[in-house]
């Protein structure tokens, strides 16, 4: 929840800017603006930066006054939409039951699903947090086919280093990526596993990206706080390009 219109549309024009001038073919930039500039980003666009939405509602539509469908924010021109993020789940209490709902609803209308999942810094402590994971991902996105579930993008975000300052060291980070791969490849098969795309979102900065994105199993980042400053989101883009050539 941050920037009014007319920032959202000044950030938007830098990141876009700067990202033709500096990033080479290969890199895709995702930008999730509050749904208040979906449409007129869109519009601005004429650029090969995508837009997506932070949030869908579990029901097609009807009697749910404030809440925004798929068929909504695909028609104001998103391509994809944030499933699952850990401030929903914790700020609004999203079940496992209404995210398979938005998956499956943002799969029906055209949208790519960024799904969101992680650990908390107790279920770590614990030493649970590769089953938590697991979990995560059998109960909200394994009813799905193979077809389906090759268009989705995975971001493991451990909750524990979002905002804080803190953020999972490379070789964590890249446990739980292999992990995550593990699992597709028990359900599906190797080929889904190898070629499903998985982001880092915790706590990703210009001073931890090249760290983050040499890691094997880490294909990108789900970028919070630094992506309001243009210049760091695409600094760590341009980290992202250097470690994948």
């Amino acid at each position: 929840m941050n920037t009014n219109h007319q920032e959202a549309l000044e950030l938007f024009t830098e990141v876009k800017n700067i990202a033709s001038d500096e990033l080479q073919n290969g890199i895709e930039l995702i930008v999730f603006p509050p749904f208040t500039s979906l449409y007129s980003l869109k519009q601005l666009n004429g650029s090969d930066v995508k837009i997506g939405a932070q949030n869908i509602c579990w029901e097609e539509k009807g009697a749910y006054t404030g809440e925004i469908s798929a068929a909504m924010v695909a028609s104001a021109g998103a391509t994809h939409v944030l499933v699952g993020h850990s401030e929903r789940r914790h700020y609004f209490n999203e079940t496992t039951q209404m995210l398979c709902s938005k998956v499956n609803i943002a799969l029906k209308h055209g949208l790519v699903p960024v799904f969101c999942i992680g650990e908390t810094l107790t279920e770590r402590e614990q030493h649970s947090h590769i089953s938590v994971i697991r979990a995560q991902l059998t109960d909200a996105l394994f009813h799905l086919n193979s077809v389906d579930f090759s268009k989705i993008i995975i971001a493991y975000e451990p909750v524990w280093a979002i905002g804080t300052g803190l953020t999972a060291s490379p070789e964590q980070a890249q446990e739980i990526h292999a992990e995550i791969r593990k699992a597709i490849a028990e359900k599906f098969d190797d080929k889904v596993a190898s070629e499903i795309t998985i982001l880092y979102g915790g706590s990703c900065s210009p001073k931890n990206a090249a760290e983050l994105f040499s890691q094997s199993d880490i294909d990108g980042g789900l970028i919070g706080g630094a992506a309001l400053k243009s210049r760091d989101f695409i600094d760590i883009a341009r980290f992202l390009q250097t470690a994948k050539k």
